[in-house]
């Protein structure tokens, strides 16, 4: 039975974190174009979390990979991304 139930739930817990991982990423794209919207900035604009997070911007708190990985915020007009295989946004 344990060797039924043990892979199940890792591949359950690993799956969970990279859904999260993905939400964060989400929540980073959003508050990064609103950021750019707010501040009449184009497409290829640099931004960085200390432009988005803040009690008074746009993020409370910078986010992090449940699986360890590292965020890049990257320019304005393409996704921001996770050093992690797999974790990437649709």
């Amino acid at each position: 039975l344990m060797a039924i139930a043990v892979p199940n739930f890792v591949k359950a817990r690993d799956s969970s974190r990279k859904n999260s991982c993905i939400a964060n990423l989400k929540q980073t794209d959003s508050a990064k174009e609103q950021w750019a919207m707010d501040n009449k900035k184009d497409a290829g604009a640099t931004v960085a979390y200390t432009d988005l997070v803040g009690a008074t911007l746009y993020m409370k708190s910078t986010p992090s990979c449940p699986s360890g990985g590292t965020y890049t915020v990257n320019v304005v007009g393409t996704n921001p991304a996770c050093d992690k295989t797999g974790h990437v946004l649709p």
